[in-house]
């Protein structure tokens, strides 16, 4: 009879932790300094140049090694 007495204690526990865990995030987003539309402009073209730049950078890499592969498959 104890052990289910305890299994009630845990999800009341859990229960309420949850309801902490939402709280306690509210109120650190509450401290979040969120960027304004300059800076979000700016940290979107860094991202999209890099994207850009990375995709470049793979295709060549791919053609080279689809190179490679033709050679030695000759």
């Amino acid at each position: 009879m104890a052990f289910i007495a305890n299994i009630g204690r845990g999800i009341r526990r859990s229960v309420s932790g949850t309801a902490g865990f939402f709280r306690g995030s509210v109120q650190e987003l509450k401290k979040v300094r969120w960027p304004n539309r300059k800076e979000m402009v700016s940290y979107t073209l860094v991202v999209l140049i890099t994207v850009v730049l990375l995709t470049i950078f793979f295709f060549i890499i791919d053609l080279g090694i689809a190179e490679l592969v033709k050679l030695v498959n000759k």
